[in-house]
């Protein structure tokens, strides 16, 4: 085993850290822009949704379980073309965060779709009885009431792409994957990769901690 100084160590880890959180945060951000507009329409077009839809919800479903039923690796390779054409680039964190987006959005999708269908149908009734209008009841009503249920959702949508993005550090994305495969397991320094997971984990246990506390502060019931 070779092994590296805590000097050399932190001159490396730092600076993936870095490119791990980049990567993380812009495809969580990405994510949910384009997530968040096809979990509502999946909630409003079931059969028992505000507008329901059968032809929409069953091509959208479909094309939400198809993504999600790639494994994120293939995934990856899979999309090269389509990342290149975007960044101009398949390497490095812009062309992580592509594959990450792409894998985020209809996960993201069924996690809102989830949240919203937990409302509490009584309250959507009231909402209608008083005259509000569909958009009204989704942004007034559905985003509210399901706002804890939101943000638990998240932290498990960040863990993930955590996990994601170390997948992508195998095909040259960098970032903490990118470290443990270098490293830890090409050049056997055991150090950088133990480095590697621990800075992960905090990674994910601190985001889940704060998670955790804006659900409560934000659940009023």
């Amino acid at each position: 085993m070779n092994s590296m100084s805590l000097t050399e160590i932190l001159s490396i880890i730092g600076p993936e850290t870095v490119n791990t959180l980049i990567m993380v945060i812009v495809s969580t951000v990405l994510g949910y822009v384009f997530g968040i507009p096809l979990g509502i329409v999946l909630t409003l077009t079931d059969e028992r949704g505000l507008k329901p839809n059968k032809t929409i919800y069953f091509i959208l479903d479909f094309i939400v379980n198809v993504f999600r039923s790639i494994p994120f690796i293939i995934l990856l390779v899979w999309i090269l073309p389509f990342t290149r054409a975007i960044v101009h680039t398949t390497l490095g964190v812009p062309g992580a965060i592509v594959p990450l987006t792409v894998s985020a959005i209809p996960f993201i999708a069924r996690m809102i779709e989830q949240s919203l269908k937990e409302v509490d149908p009584g309250v959507i009734e009231a909402a209608k009885s008083m005259g509000a209008s569909t958009f009204q009841i989704v942004i007034h009503v559905l985003l509210v009431e399901a706002r804890s249920s939101l943000v638990l959702g998240t932290t498990i949508v960040f863990a993930s792409i955590v996990g994601y993005a170390a997948m992508a550090g195998t095909v040259g994305a960098g970032g903490l994957g990118d470290v443990a495969i270098r490293y830890g397991y090409q050049r056997y320094i055991a150090s950088m990769m133990y480095a590697s997971i621990i800075v992960t984990v905090i990674i994910v246990q601190l985001f889940q901690l704060v998670g955790n506390y804006l659900a409560k502060r934000v659940d009023k019931r």
